[in-house]
């Protein structure tokens, strides 16, 4: 992942985004086949109301000084499971009450719910030999998708702009997916994903702004002065609480709980989900600069030759999403992970033959160290970096990043 630019990662991202609207529309769908029009179209109300409202919470945090910050900060945090409970009962209500209604399938009873299977453990020594290495290869695909997609997301949990000060975890989450991946497998289950151990969309609940002290010169005078700056809590609570309340609702009597969601919330969680995402990746900012007038840009570094370089670096970034996006919708779909990992060396090796040195080291930038590819001495660069920062940097002190 050293190799990494930010080029991949935020088409990584963005990919995901569409990914998590999609599934929205596909629920939609599903709904609108099976439900009469009038609880259909209440769906799409559900569906952008518990997206809205979840947005909505979400900015609770700048709400000050409105509520005791305690109450923005837990608002903030759980904007989308407030916004998710309000919505599982509100067809419950009043004449709502009397509409068709298409809610998640669940189980009744802790078991599988395929009729040729009567317990959870795979009998894997029964298999036959030659199945087992014809899984190999999607095996290694599920390894790669996982592996970049988790590298990826802690990348993203751990950007400057949440001022992270402990180092990522990589390798031991690593460990933690490939051991539930594993287990899932043997009991017959869908596997997790590379979420599992961080998600963008925690790393954004737990933002709140600090007062820090600094020392800066003026006309050769050291000043202390306190300026406001944007932190994530950095604590593993919330993530274990999350974690005791999956497994707590596999149990049938909470399962029962769980499947009175409609699938329109579901839906709208899909579309919020992808809005969080969508809204921090800067290939967004850059869509709008391709947008807007060349007199009300603003002006830029010096060495970068206009904005068409920029312009055009952005649209091969949203053409190569769109396209791997339409190849998951394929019968090629497993393999999109190795797409995404050859993006790694045509950026290090084939777009600095089209783009200048300027813009690329303006657009782009490693993703887990300091510095650009188009440095004059990387290596020198980044040793550098790690006399000048604090010991606790993201990528810095952790070899397996």
């Amino acid at each position: 992942m050293c190799y990494v630019t930010t080029f991949t990662t935020e088409i990584f991202s963005l990919l995901n985004s569409i990914i998590y609207f999609h599934k929205a529309v596909q629920e939609l769908q599903r709904a609108h086949a099976a439900l009469s029009f009038a609880a259909f179209l209440y769906g799409i109300i559900g569906a952008i109301g518990t997206m809205m409202v979840a947005i909505f919470f979400s900015t609770a945090e700048s709400w000050k000084p409105l509520f005791h910050r305690y109450i923005r900060m837990g608002l903030t945090e759980y904007a989308a499971a407030i916004s998710i409970i309000v919505f599982i009962g509100m067809p419950h209500v009043g004449e709502l009450a009397s509409l068709d209604k298409m809610t998640l399938q669940t189980s009744t009873s802790f078991k599988p719910t395929s009729p040729d299977r009567s317990v959870f453990f795979v009998r894997f020594w029964q298999l036959p030999v030659g199945w087992i290495f014809a899984a190999i290869l999607p095996g290694f695909i599920i390894t790669v998708l996982f592996f970049f997609d988790h590298e990826v997301s802690s990348i993203i949990c751990t950007i400057s702009r949440y001022g992270t000060k402990k180092p990522g975890g990589f390798a031991w989450d690593i460990v933690l997916l490939g051991t539930t991946t594993a287990v899932c497998g043997i009991l017959g289950i869908p596997p997790a994903n590379g979420l599992l151990p961080q998600a963008p969309l925690h790393s954004e609940s737990l933002m709140h702004t600090e007062k820090e002290t600094v020392l800066i010169s003026v006309d050769g005078e050291e000043t202390t002065v306190i300026r406001e700056v944007k932190r994530v809590y950095e604590q593993r609570w919330s993530a274990f609480l999350h974690a005791g309340a999956i497994l707590a609702f596999v149990s049938p009597p909470l399962q029962h709980v769980l499947g009175l969601t409609p699938t329109s919330v579901l839906a709208g969680l899909f579309m919020f989900m992808g809005e969080q995402s969508l809204c921090v990746n800067p290939i967004l900012y850059r869509f709008f600069s391709l947008l807007t007038p060349p007199s009300e840009l603003p002006t830029l570094p010096t060495g970068v030759k206009g904005y068409m370089g920029v312009h055009l670096y952005t649209i091969v970034q949203i053409v190569v999403t769109v396209v791997i996006f339409i190849v998951t919708l394929t019968k090629a779909a497993p393999a999109f992970p190795l797409i995404v990992i050859a993006l790694v060396p045509i950026r290090l090796f084939l777009m600095n033959r089209v783009w200048g040195r300027d813009t690329l080291r303006f657009v782009d930038a490693w993703a887990c160290r300091d510095g650009t590819p188009e440095d004059d001495n990387p290596s020198e660069n980044h040793e550098k970096q790690q006399d000048t920062n604090p010991p606790y940097v993201h990528g810095k002190n952790n070899p397996s990043a």
